[in-house]
């Protein structure tokens, strides 16, 4: 029944089909609705007709007919439209088991077989397009219009209308109708539409906002970033349509074979015919075969697999990642904003001899501004407190993974890993050894002046609250195992390891050599990389899967990983396995119940066991069986946003 399955294309929800609310689909569910009615309650009078006035054989016989007619033209109309663009599908058979019975002229058991097929298209039009219902309720979380401030005061504008760069106010208990920075006030934010999390986030001037969060406690004016489709609910949208595009393998295989399967069931039907001589056991063949239960078996449990992860703050991308994630039995795990917070502090200078540490903090703070790295943004909150302010830079440059190098009054100044600085041949002479820097196991980066080092400064970060449970729930879930990989130096990434109780780790990595750990573990099992999305997209890409953290308002963190966690919350990852394992399994059960409805029914219906109306019943009842199995995942992770 695929023309009921597939309300509307991609394009022509993109282009604003209005497929659930008031569109065409909506419309044509409506119609199917109100023809279902009706016609169920002609075929319903015809019976109450035969058995409470008998003399009105001719009434009963008419209304009989008519909802028959009434019933059958959907199914039908669907049929011949499948024909004409020559395609066969579920259709043809569903319409072939209605002209069977109605050539017997028994038009009430036709009218019931369509009654209870209509009911199935129903449905299955109502849970196909669960997708389309999500991007509805995402559309719905953006206002129409939106205060912007100018030279004349406040003035209501559409929100399409702005554009980056404006001003505008939002109220306590509006959303947030574009990306954007709070210039003015402060508010609690209900982000749970974008992150998952419950629990509002207090927001102040200078902190972001987003598109569909709701502004609760206080009046902000926000600086307009990011406008329609590049706002975070924008990339949210599309990532819904792309598991909407993409089909899981198993769905793959089924469509594979879909084209051997009518002429099958058509050649069974014949022999039915040939042996038994039996119509109604003919017309019971064509009613169970038609595998709306199998059809249904994936695509349900897909839509309720994507709608928990959505409300987890878990993106998918591609739908086939969710059996993937089910098969992970490895991860490795970025250390720098992932494992650990991400927010580095200074945590000491320690300038060569006859270098003042004023300079030293002079040099870094100037050459780490044409950097957004978390050592970088740790410079620069020191700079602000000391009173420093950055020296112009002239012909700057970041190596990603070790460092940056700039040049200030003529001079050469480099900052970054010691092994680069060496690389570079920078004397390290006037530096004497500090045996503290292991044993206090500090982020370290040395800066340097025309080739001579000016000093080292250290730095340091916080594990995550929630990352040795992740680990643990990881480890007891039976993942093989948990890994780390860092451009650190040893003795942090040491010291990190021990606390979550990582066994296998590798420190000083650049961006390549992170990529080559994963692709050796990738060779022995199906492994897992996750990372904050901004550095280390490369393993990212290299993973079986690729999971980026914090992906909030990221484009690099969307477009390189497989999978975007839109918090920083460790915990969801192995929420994740958990729902794509559970979701593989209900995906299993529904398989192995679709055939057993379908071959079952066909099997009694050749014996003869089976009325056309008791396999109509028994085909609406497969798919609220699959429909009610599948709908089980949804509540999946329902705990974890609670207790939050």
């Amino acid at each position: 029944m695929e023309e009921a399955v597939k309300e509307c294309s991609i394009k022509e929800h993109e282009e604003g089909c209005g497929c659930i609310s008031d569109g065409p689909a909506h419309s044509r569910s409506m119609v199917r609705i109100r023809t279902a009615i009706i016609g169920g309650f002609l075929i319903l009078n015809s019976y109450l007709l035969r058995l409470l006035f008998p003399n009105q054989g001719f009434a009963s016989d008419l209304s009989g007919m008519v909802g028959a007619i009434v019933l059958a033209f959907p199914i039908l109309s669907a049929a011949c439209k499948d024909l004409m663009v020559g395609h066969v599908h579920m259709n043809e058979l569903v319409a072939l088991s209605i002209l069977s019975s109605m050539s017997t002229g028994d038009f009430r058991t036709a009218g019931i077989i369509g009654f209870f097929l209509l009911v199935t298209i129903i449905i299955e039009s109502r849970t196909a397009s669960g997708a389309q219902r999500s991007i509805e309720g995402l559309i719905k979380l953006t206002p129409h219009t939106a205060s912007r401030i100018g030279d004349n005061g406040e003035t209501s504008v559409e929100a399409l209308d702005l554009e980056v760069g404006n001003l505008i106010r939002i109220r306590p208990g509006e959303n947030f109708p574009v990306d954007g920075v709070i210039v003015k006030g402060e508010s609690a934010v209900n982000q749970a539409s974008i992150t998952g999390e419950s629990l509002p986030i207090d927001k102040y001037k200078s902190d972001d906002v987003y598109a569909g969060t709701q502004n609760l406690t206080g009046v902000v004016d926000v600086k307009v970033v990011k406008v329609g489709e590049d706002t975070t609910l924008g990339k949210v949208k599309e990532l819904i349509l792309a598991a909407e595009r993409s089909q899981t393998p198993i769905v793959r295989v089924i469509d594979k074979y879909a084209g051997f399967y009518t002429p099958t069931i058509l050649m069974i039907a014949g022999l039915t015919w040939w042996f038994s001589k039996d119509m109604d056991s003919v017309v019971a063949v064509l009613i169970a075969s038609c595998p709306c239960a199998l059809i249904l078996a994936s695509p349900t449990a897909i839509v309720a697999t994507v709608a928990a992860a959505s409300r987890l703050g878990i993106l998918i991308k591609n739908v086939a990642d969710i059996e993937i994630a089910a098969q992970i039995r490895a991860f490795v795990f970025d250390k720098t904003g992932t494992l650990t917070e991400g927010a580095l502090s200074v945590a000491r200078l320690a300038p060569a001899k006859g270098v003042e540490p004023a300079k030293l903090l002079q040099a870094a703070v100037s050459v780490e501004s044409a950097s957004n790295h978390p050592v970088a943004i740790a410079l620069k909150v020191l700079a602000d407190e000391t009173g420093i302010t950055p020296q112009v830079l002239k012909k700057a440059k970041e190596i990603h993974g070790k460092g940056v190098e700039a040049e200030i009054d003529g001079k050469n100044y480099r900052v970054g890993r010691e092994a680069w600085l060496k690389h570079l041949k920078v004397d390290f002479s006037g530096l004497e050894k500090d045996a503290t820097i292991d044993d206090e196991g500090m982020s370290v980066i040395f800066v340097a002046s025309e080739g001579k080092v000016l000093g080292w400064i250290g730095f340091r970060d916080t594990i995550r609250a929630n990352a040795s449970s992740a680990i643990k729930l990881l480890k007891d879930a039976g993942i093989q195992q948990c890994a780390m990989v860092t451009g650190d130096r040893e003795s942090v990434a040491a010291m990190v390891a021990e606390k979550l109780e990582i066994k296998e780790y590798q420190s000083e990595c650049l961006p390549d050599g992170k990529v080559a750990y994963v692709e050796a573990i990738k060779k022995n099992m199906p492994v897992a990389f996750v990372g904050d999305g901004v550095n280390d997209a490369p393993a990212l890409a290299s993973g079986t899967l690729g999971i980026a953290m914090g992906a909030i308002g990221s484009d690099i963190a969307i477009n390189s990983a497989s999978i975007a966690l839109m918090n920083n919350d460790l915990k969801r990852v192995p929420m994740l396995i958990h729902l794509a394992r559970k979701s593989r399994a209900i995906v299993f059960q529904n398989v192995l119940m679709g055939f057993l409805f379908v071959f079952g029914g066909i099997t009694l219906s050749v014996l003869g066991q089976l009325p056309p109306i008791a396999a109509a019943i028994l085909h609406t009842l497969s798919t609220i069986v699959i429909i009610f199995n599948s709908a089980r995942l949804v509540r999946t992770g329902e705990e974890m946003t609670i207790s939050e």
